[in-house]
C-alpha cells in the first residue's frame, strides 16, 4: 500500500499526480472464497479490513451491488457519540469512539475526525430526568455527559436566540457530551477498503447478490450473484435496509422493519456553530460541516419505507422544529436532500450474531449505525473468526428476542 504523507504528496505533485497508486484493486470474481462479506459499506468493509488485521483471515470477498460506500454509509450526518443508556451499549460505543480518535492514523487516510461535543438542549422536565439517568450510567464506564446551565448552553452555541422565557417550549437546561465529533463519511469507507485491500481482501463492486444458497445439511454455501455462483464457508450479511430482502432467500426471518432516514443540508456559510446540536424535544439535530453546510436530520418516516427520497412533511416539522431555536437559519437556502432505508429492530439495538443458519452472519438493526462501524466491524469479524461473540457485542444476539430480552435504546433517537 502506497503510503500517504506531505512527503509524498509533495513527490506526487513534482510528478504531476501521474504516479499515484490505486487506492484498492479490481481483481477478477473467483469461484470460492473463505468470507463473502455482502455489503460494501461502513460495516461490510471494516468487518472484511478487522477479519485481515487482527485474524488473518484474507480469503474474502466483499460484494456491493452498486458502487464502494455509495449506501447507507453515504447517506447519514456523520455524528459519532457515545451517549447511550443501557449497560450493553455504553461500552461498545465507547469503545467505537475511542477507535475512531485513532483510525486516520491506523489507515493511514485523512477522515478529517474531529471531536466537536454535542450539546442536549432540552424543554421538558421528563426528557432532562431521562437524561439524568442516562448520565449516571454512562459515569459507570468513564463516558463523559455532563448536565449546564441554560445560560452555558447559549454561551457555547451563540446561534441559539429562540427558546426563551416566552418560547412554546423555553429551554430549561442540556446535556454535554464531549466525546461526540464528526468525520468524512467517504473517507471511512475508502480507508477501511485500500487498508483491506492492502491486506489481500478483494473488492467486487456492481456485483448483486440475488440470493443466499444453503447445502444439504441446511449450512450456508455461498452465494448466487448477477456474476454467477460463488462459494463461502461463511457469509456476512451488512446491506442495511435490505437486510430480510436477503436472509429471507434463505428462508430465515428476522425481527427487522425498514424505514427511512431523511437529512438535508443548507448552502455554505460562515463558521456558526462548533458543536453537535441536538434537541430530543423537538426531534432534529444538526451540525456545520468543514465547507460551511449546516447538516440536518430529523426523525424518520413514520411507516416502513424504501424510498431513498424525502417526505415533504418530515422536512417541514424538522425544519419548523429548528427554525423555533434558530430563527435567523430561515434565510438560509436548501443545497440538497436525501434518504436512507435503514432496517429497524423492535428495541432500536442492533443483531450481531450468527444465525440459525450455520455458517450465516448478520449485522443489522442499526439505527444511527456510523457512530458504530469501528467497533461493529471488530466485534462482527471477532465473531466470524473465533466462533464465538465478542465481549463487548454478546448482548447483541437475534436470539433474544425470541426471550424478550430488549435491550431498549429507543430514547436515544429521533424516533416518535
Amino acid at each position: 500500500m502506497q503510503r500517504y504523507s506531505i512527503f509524498s504528496l509533495a513527490r506526487n505533485a513534482l510528478a504531476g499526480h501521474r504516479n499515484w497508486a490505486q487506492a484498492w484493486r479490481s481483481p477478477p470474481l473467483r469461484d470460492r472464497y473463505e468470507v463473502i462479506v455482502i455489503g460494501a459499506g461502513g460495516h461490510g468493509l471494516a468487518t472484511a479490513y478487522y477479519l485481515a488485521k487482527e485474524h488473518g483471515i484474507t480469503d474474502v470477498a466483499v460484494l456491493d451491488r452498486g458502487w464502494l460506500g455509495g449506501g447507507n454509509v453515504a447517506r447519514n450526518t456523520v455524528t459519532i457519540r457515545a451517549n447511550y443508556l443501557r449497560d450493553a451499549s455504553i461500552p461498545f460505543y465507547v469503545k467505537s469512539v475511542a477507535l475512531y480518535e485513532g483510525l486516520t492514523r491506523e489507515l493511514n487516510f485523512n477522515l478529517m475526525h474531529s471531536r466537536r461535543t454535542m450539546i442536549d438542549v432540552v424543554h421538558t422536565y421528563p426528557k432532562m430526568r431521562e437524561l439524568r439517568r442516562r448520565q449516571l450510567t454512562m459515569d459507570i464506564y468513564g463516558a463523559t455527559y455532563e448536565q449546564i446551565s441554560t445560560e452555558e448552553i447559549r454561551r457555547r452555541i451563540p446561534a441559539l436566540t429562540g427558546g426563551g422565557p416566552d418560547a412554546r417550549l423555553p429551554i430549561i437546561g442540556g446535556m454535554v457530551h464531549t466525546d461526540a465529533g464528526v468525520n468524512r463519511h467517504d473517507a471511512v469507507a475508502w480507508g477501511y477498503a485500500r487498508a483491506a485491500d492492502a491486506r489481500g481482501v478483494e473488492m467486487h463492486q456492481q456485483t448483486p447478490v440475488l440470493s443466499l444458497i444453503r447445502g444439504a445439511d441446511g449450512r450456508i454455501e455461498g452465494v448466487e450473484t448477477t456474476r454467477g455462483r460463488l462459494r463461502a464457508r461463511k457469509v456476512v450479511v451488512a446491506v442495511s435496509g435490505h437486510t430480510t430482502t436477503l436472509t429471507e432467500t434463505a428462508g430465515l426471518k428476522l425481527p427487522l422493519r425498514t424505514m427511512n432516514l431523511t437529512a438535508f443540508v443548507s448552502e455554505p456559510v460562515k463558521p456558526l456553530v462548533d458543536v453537535v446540536v441536538n434537541c430530543p424535544d423537538l426531534g432534529f439535530y444538526f451540525s456545520q460541516s468543514d465547507k460551511g453546510e449546516l447538516v440536518i436530520g430529523g426523525a424518520p418516516d413514520s411507516g416502513q419505507s424504501f424510498r431513498r427520497d424525502i417526505k415533504q412533511h418530515v422536512f417541514e416539522d424538522t425544519v419548523g422544529a429548528m427554525l423555533e431555536l434558530f430563527p435567523a437559519f430561515r434565510k438560509l437556502k436548501l443545497m440538497r436532500q436525501w434518504g436512507g432505508h435503514l432496517d429497524i429492530t423492535h428495541d432500536a439495538s442492533p443483531i450481531m450474531d450468527e444465525t440459525d443458519v450455520p455458517g450465516l452472519f448478520v449485522t443489522a438493526g442499526w439505527w444511527g449505525g456510523y457512530k458504530a462501524i469501528p467497533a461493529g466491524g471488530l466485534c462482527m469479524a471477532h465473531h466470524v473468526a473465533t466462533g464465538q461473540p465478542h465481549p463487548l457485542m454478546a448482548g447483541f444476539t437475534v436470539g433474544r428476542f425470541k426471550h424478550l430480552d430488549f435491550i431498549m435504546e429507543t430514547g436515544t433517537t429521533t424516533a416518535r
